[in-house]
């Protein structure tokens, strides 16, 4: 007999609804409304992150560490593109397909991995560019 919907509520940990938002934000922002997803993110982050429980806490901090970090590498990118010539460059090509595959890909991944740590209720730090999870 599956548990009811009282049960089922009292088997989710503490923030863990704001843990999963967060996660979809930071996929949001970079796989369909980059930059507004990214301020949507940082609207849930400023309004939330005072109160929001150990769990949430993390992945609000995580995601908006992480999306920072990729905006900061979108730029390099681009400032490589231009000192390489400009946009009408060949080696606009070989920096942006090698962006894609590399970074953008990397990103996604360890996003994917978050959302599915913080559907199981469990604390994630993004490899790299998290930040420490206070516990």
């Amino acid at each position: 007999m599956p548990p009811s919907v009282p049960e089922q509520e009292e088997t989710q940990v503490a923030g863990q609804a704001l843990a999963v938002s967060a996660e979809v934000l930071y996929l949001t922002n970079l796989l369909l409304l980059p930059g507004l997803a990214f301020i949507a993110l940082m609207i849930v982050y400023v309004r939330q992150i005072k109160r929001a429980p150990p769990l949430a806490a993390c992945h609000l901090r995580q995601t908006v560490s992480a999306s920072l970090w990729a905006a900061l590498i979108l730029i390099v990118v681009n400032i490589m593109i231009i000192a390489l010539g400009g946009y009408a460059s060949s080696w606009t090509w070989v920096i942006v397909i090698l962006y894609f595959t590399l970074c953008h890909a990397a990103l996604v991944l360890l996003g994917t991995m978050g959302l599915a740590k913080a559907m199981a209720g469990k604390l994630y730090r993004f490899p790299l560019v998290g930040r420490p999870c206070e516990t």
